[in-house]
C-alpha cells in the first residue's frame, strides 16, 4: 500500500473513531435525559392521581376541583392504578401492562418509590400514606413523541457519520497528496540521477522539515558517490597508465632487439632494461597487494603494543637504507612525562610500511641535500608524527586526490613513483583507528601528519 493511501486511511480512521464516539455520547446522554425527564413527569402524575382519588374526602370543594383539573391533563397512553395494603387494586384507569410484581411492591414499600420500564412503557410506583392507610400508586405512560425524536436523532447521526466519512476520505486524499508532494518531487529528481549525472542535486534541501533533512542527507550521499566515482575513474586511468608504461617499454625493446641479429652487449643492454621494467611491475604488483592487505577486516589483523617513537626510528633506518644520500631528522616536539603515553596498539609490519612510505615520499619530493624533518608529538590522547619537506608541494585541486591509488600530480610526473604510498598509508592507519592528513603549498613544501590513539584509549571497532 502506498504512503498516500495509508495516510488517507489513517486520517479517516482517526476521524471516524472521534466522530463515532461523539455520536454515541450525544445519543446516550440525550436518551438518558429524555428518560429521566419523563420519569419526573410520571412521578408528578402519580401524585396528582393519588391526591384526586385518595384525598377527595379530605379537601374542600375548591381544592377538589383543582385536583380534578390536574387529573384530567393526562399523559399519552397513560395507565394508572392504586393498590391498597392488602394488594387489591382499588382504582385503575387506562390500558397497558404495568408488570407490577410482589417483589417490586416490596421495594416500593421499603424505599418509598420505584421507577422501571415495561417494554416501551415507563412506570413509576410510589408509596402514598393516607388517612385510610398505606397505598401504592402506579402511573405509567409511553413517551412516544420523545422516542420518535430520539429515533430521528439516531438517523441524523448515522447519516451525518456516513456523509462525514465521504467528505473526510476526499479531504484526506487531497491532504495526503499535498503532504506527499515534496516526497514525490524528491523521487522524481532521484530518478533522473544516474552514474553520468552525479553532479545533480535535490532542489528542496533548504527547508527545516523532515523532507528537507532527507534531501540534505541524499545530497551528502551524492557528494560521497561523486567523489568515489571520481576517485575510481582517476584510479583506473592512472593505474592503467602506470602499468602500461613499463609493459610498452618492454615490448618495444624486445621487438627492436628481435628485428635483426645484435651484438652481445646490445642484448645485455636490452635484458637489463627489461629487467628494470619488470622490477617496476613487481613494485606495482606488491603495492596493489599491500593495498588489498590494508583493506582486510580489522578483527583479523594481529595487534600488539608498540612504542611509537621506536617504530618511527625503525622506519627512518629502513628509508635511509633505500636512500643512503637522504637526510631524515627526527625529534620530539614534546616528550611526555610518562613513557606509556608513547605506546600504541597495532600491527608492527603494517604500521612500519605506512611510516616508511610517508618518509620516502618526503625524501622523493625534497630538493637534493635538504633534510626531511619529523616531529613526534603527544597531544590530546594521541601520538602524532609530523613529517615536513620543502619540495615541490601539491596544488590545492590535487590535494583531494592524494589518497587515490596511482594518482600523481602533474608537477611530479617526471619523478619516479607509482602513487601508492599515501593511499596505502591511509588505509593502514584507518585499520588502526588512526588518520593521516596532508597540507601543502606549491613550491613551499608539504606537511604530512600521522595520528594514532594511545594504546589505553583504543576502543575495538570492526566497521
Amino acid at each position: 500500500m502506498k504512503i498516500r493511501s495509508r495516510l488517507t486511511l489513517q486520517f479517516a480512521s482517526i476521524f471516524a473513531l472521534i466522530l463515532l464516539l461523539f455520536s454515541l455520547v450525544v445519543y446516550y446522554f440525550t436518551s438518558l435525559y429524555r428518560q429521566d425527564d419523563f420519569y419526573s413527569r410520571i412521578s408528578r402524575r402519580a401524585l396528582i392521581v393519588a391526591r384526586h382519588i385518595l384525598e377527595a374526602d379530605e379537601v374542600n370543594e375548591q381544592q377538589r376541583h383543582r385536583n380534578q383539573i390536574s387529573y384530567y391533563q393526562e399523559l399519552p397512553y397513560e395507565a394508572v392504578q392504586i393498590i391498597d395494603a392488602t394488594g387489591n387494586v382499588i382504582f385503575a384507569e387506562g390500558e397497558g401492562e404495568l408488570g407490577f410484581t410482589p417483589a417490586r411492591a416490596a421495594k416500593v414499600l421499603k424505599k418509598g418509590a420505584l421507577a422501571y420500564e415495561q417494554g416501551v412503557r415507563q412506570v413509576v410506583a410510589i408509596r402514598y400514606q393516607d388517612n385510610q392507610g398505606d397505598f401504592v400508586v402506579l402511573a405509567s405512560s409511553v413517551d412516544a413523541y420523545s422516542l420518535r425524536k430520539l429515533q430521528h436523532l439516531k438517523v441524523i447521526l448515522v447519516v451525518g457519520f456516513l456523509g462525514s466519512m465521504v467528505v473526510v476520505l476526499g479531504a484526506g486524499w487531497a491532504f495526503s497528496k499535498q503532504a506527499m508532494r515534496p516526497v514525490i518531487k524528491v523521487i522524481s529528481q532521484v530518478q533522473k540521477i544516474s552514474a553520468n549525472d552525479l553532479h545533480l542535486r535535490l532542489s528542496n534541501a533548504e527547508g527545516t522539515d523532515e523532507v528537507s533533512d532527507l534531501a540534505k542527507t541524499f545530497n551528502k550521499m551524492l557528494d560521497r558517490l561523486e567523489l568515489a566515482f571520481e576517485m575510481q575513474s582517476t584510479f583506473v586511468s592512472n593505474a592503467s597508465h602506470e602499468l602500461r608504461t613499463p609493459l610498452t617499454a618492454m615490448i618495444g625493446e624486445l621487438e627492436v632487439a628481435l628485428m635483426k641479429p645484435r651484438e652481445t652487449e646490445e642484448y645485455h643492454r636490452v635484458l637489463q632494461s627489461t629487467l628494470e621494467d619488470a622490477r617496476m611491475l613487481t613494485e606495482l604488483s606488491n603495492g596493489l597487494l599491500q593495498i588489498a592487505q590494508a583493506s582486510l577486516d580489522p578483527s583479523k589483523i594481529k595487534k600488539t603494543e608498540l612504542r611509537f617513537d621506536e617504530l618511527v626510528w625503525m622506519a627512518r633506518d629502513q628509508a635511509l637504507k633505500r636512500q643512503p644520500n637522504a637526510r631524515i631528522d627526527i625529534d620530539f616536539a614534546n616528550f611526555p612525562d610518562e613513557e606509556d603515553r608513547l605506546v600504541v596498539r597495532g600491527n608492527e609490519a603494517l604500521l612500519l610500511i605506512a611510516v616508511v612510505n610517508v618518509l620516502e615520499n618526503a625524501i622523493k619530493f625534497s630538493p637534493n641535500e635538504q633534510a626531511v624533518v619529523g616531529h613526534i608529538i603527544v597531544k590530546n590522547h594521541q601520538v602524532m608524527l609530523q613529517v615536513r619537506d620543502r619540495g615541490l608541494g601539491i596544488a590545492e585541486e590535487d590535494l583531494k586526490h592524494v589518497f587515490v591509488p596511482f594518482f600523481r600530480a602533474d608537477n611530479v610526473r617526471s619523478i619516479m613513483g607509482h602513487g601508492i604510498g599515501l593511499p596505502l598509508a591511509e588505509r593502514i592507519l584507518k585499520l588502526h583507528q588512526g588518520s593521516i592528513s596532508v597540507n601543502s603549498q606549491l613550491n613551499q613544501g608539504t606537511d604530512v601528519t600521522i595520528k594514532l590513539p594511545q594504546a589505553y584509549l583504543i576502543i575495538p571497532s570492526y566497521h
